[in-house]
């Protein structure tokens, strides 16, 4: 049973975002260097808020529930601040390095768009936020014990592998959306982005009451979703040629002479 739940919640955790790396980033060098890149920026992040609540805790009253709690809300607050932080550092820096490699590439044109950069970029934030928020959780799956024993929630484990596959597939369309806005100078769609981001950390507070949490968070997600779309330069005409197969340039281009 431990093992069943072990890589199930495994598989829904990561299997959609496993599946976006290896049909669409595995095999191109570059794209699995920018997404190791990303991952790396995201664990700065991490260690930078880690290195902030470290001191704060040592130096709060230990004692006092209220400013325990206060401290962890401090705590969620900054690490998705500095997350959208490393986030912008790390379009800067791809901007520069796309511009490198502009001047030695013999095309004209970029070697890798800005809105793959974008999606790139952002499932290695992703991978990297669900594999430090689920690891401990699928490490307990494998037991010993039983959760829900003490009259506790049994959807624990299951909750939390759909709340880390929501938050892995929301910083690939936050990604998508915050590039695009930098590229146009959307200041509000990067505040949007943000408050977001924000919103759906300090959702894990009304757990839990997963119900609380789960059901807005995939709202958002969708909405990012259509959102990110939309900024990668889709439409409705294009997604229903996609799902139809009825583009003659689509079906052209994948015509195999017999």
């Amino acid at each position: 049973m431990t093992a069943s739940v072990f890589f199930g919640c495994t598989f829904i955790a990561f299997g959609p975002a496993i599946s976006l790396f290896l049909f669409t980033i595995a095999r191109d060098p570059l794209r699995v260097i920018f997404l190791i890149a990303g991952a790396f920026f995201w664990l700065c992040s991490l260690l930078l808020s880690s290195l902030v609540w470290f001191i704060t805790v040592q130096i709060s009253n230990k004692e006092s529930s209220s400013q325990q709690k206060g401290l962890l809300i401090f705590g969620v607050v900054l690490s998705v601040l500095l997350q959208e932080t490393f986030r912008f550092g790390y379009y800067k820096l791809l901007k520069k390095a796309n511009e490198g490699l502009l001047m030695l590439s013999a095309e004209e044109t970029m070697p890798i768009s800005i809105q793959q950069l974008a999606y790139v970029s952002g499932l290695g934030f992703g991978f990297m936020s669900g594999a430090f928020s689920v690891v401990n959780i699928l490490a307990d799956s494998v037991g010993p014990g039983t959760i829900g024993i003490h009259g506790d929630s049994q959807h624990y484990f299951l909750s939390s592998a759909f709340m880390t596959m929501a938050i892995v597939l929301l910083h690939m369309f936050w990604g998508v959306v915050f590039f695009d806005a930098c590229e146009k100078r959307l200041w509000w769609s990067l505040a949007v982005v943000v408050s977001s981001h924000l919103l759906v950390s300090c959702l894990t507070f009304q757990n839990p009451q997963y119900v609380g949490s789960l059901v807005p968070t995939y709202v958002i997600m969708f909405l990012m979703g259509l959102w990110a779309f939309f900024c990668a330069g889709g439409s409705l005409r294009n997604l229903k040629f996609c799902l139809t197969c009825k583009d003659k340039d689509f079906l052209l281009a994948h015509h195999r002479p017999r």
